[in-house]
């Protein structure tokens, strides 16, 4: 006998149109004006990336705007995606020459810049592909088209000479304990990244051809119990330029690039900065934040079905889904 098809099935049924889906505008907008960005959740049970319409429940089809998987996809073949493609733990939105990008990684050494709506391949290596020796857990695209990856297992920071072809290997490497996160800050040009203790600064130089990194500022996290930090998360705070998005095994805290100073001192901190908290994003103008963070009785103690919204409160629920990280779906400009 033929049963009805569960509201799960029909959502990743959907997922397989994939790049053919008709991706939003970044600020759609609610009946009250207020914008409304899609959401973009690494779900690692479905073995996709996902961009999700905010104004929808997420168990209807129509919700999912676009999806990636490099599996199946010849385009990225030869990066072995069966193997490498494991835990997506990356998604991030970016705007470079007049294109918008994914960029994305997985566990297992997966990594990639990767065209939106189309698919195609900017630039994606295989880290040590099928293993978690390196353990891909962030990617950031710079202004000269290269691209910085963070191996949290293998303690690195990769700049690969991205901007000489999609499949370039050439990379310069810098050494980081437990390299969690990345985000290039635009105003001072430099190449921020979070690992297990510290917060630091790179600058890059050389050409785009054969990159250099310097490291030129270290701050060390907040640890109140005195245990060492456990770095996580790091991104732009939208509505606060010059300020950075952080987390760590004990909280959420924002940085003051120009004072060098971390604080507390934002719209809802008493909701938003909770233990272990995997990824946080803000809506410019709204103040919107979005986080995600483990829910027990799943199949990784790292997943959750919820991407938490703030400012106001509220969530946005996922059914029978295995999410790591989740984003505002807001590309910035590179």
């Amino acid at each position: 006998m033929t049963g009805r098809p569960t509201r799960r099935t029909a959502l990743l049924t959907a997922l397989g149109a994939g790049a053919a889906a008709t991706l939003p505008a970044a600020a759609a907008h609610a009946a009250g004006g207020r914008p409304t960005p899609p959401v973009a959740v690494t779900d690692q049970k479905s073995r996709r990336v996902l961009i999700l319409d905010s104004r929808l429940p997420w168990d209807s089809p129509d919700a999912v705007r676009w999806a990636f998987s490099p599996e199946g996809d010849e385009r990225y073949a030869d990066l072995v995606p069966q193997a490498s493609w494991t835990y997506v733990d990356e998604a991030k939105a970016r705007r470079h020459r007049g294109r918008t990008y994914l960029l994305t990684s997985a566990s297992f050494g997966f990594a990639a810049v990767v065209e939106v709506p189309t698919g195609r391949r900017y630039w994606a290596g295989a880290l040590a592909g099928g293993t978690d020796s390196v353990n891909p857990h962030s990617v950031e695209l710079l202004p000269d088209g290269n691209v910085a990856v963070a191996g949290s297992t293998g303690d690195t920071i990769r700049l690969y000479a991205a901007s000489q072809g999609p499949a370039t290997d050439a990379y310069v490497e810098y050494r980081f304990d437990d390299a969690h996160g990345l985000q290039w800050d635009t105003r001072n040009g430099l190449l921020w990244a979070i690992g297990y203790d510290e917060l630091i600064a790179l600058s890059v130089g050389g050409t785009p051809a054969a990159p250099t990194l310097t490291r030129v500022h270290t701050a060390a996290l907040p640890h109140p119990d005195g245990v060492r930090a456990g770095g996580h998360d790091l991104s732009l705070v939208a509505s606060r330029p010059g300020r950075l998005w952080l987390t760590t095994n004990y909280g959420v805290y924002q940085y003051d690039i120009a004072r060098r100073e971390f604080s507390q001192d934002f719209a809802g901190a008493a909701q938003i900065s909770r233990r272990s908290v995997k990824a946080v994003s803000d809506v410019p103008g709204s103040g919107r934040v979005a986080t995600t963070v483990p829910e027990p009785g799943l199949g990784k103690t790292w997943w959750t079905t919820t991407v938490s919204a703030h400012n106001p409160e509220g969530a946005f629920k996922l059914p029978d889904g295995g999410i790591y990280k989740a984003r505002w779906w807001l590309p910035e400009p590179r």
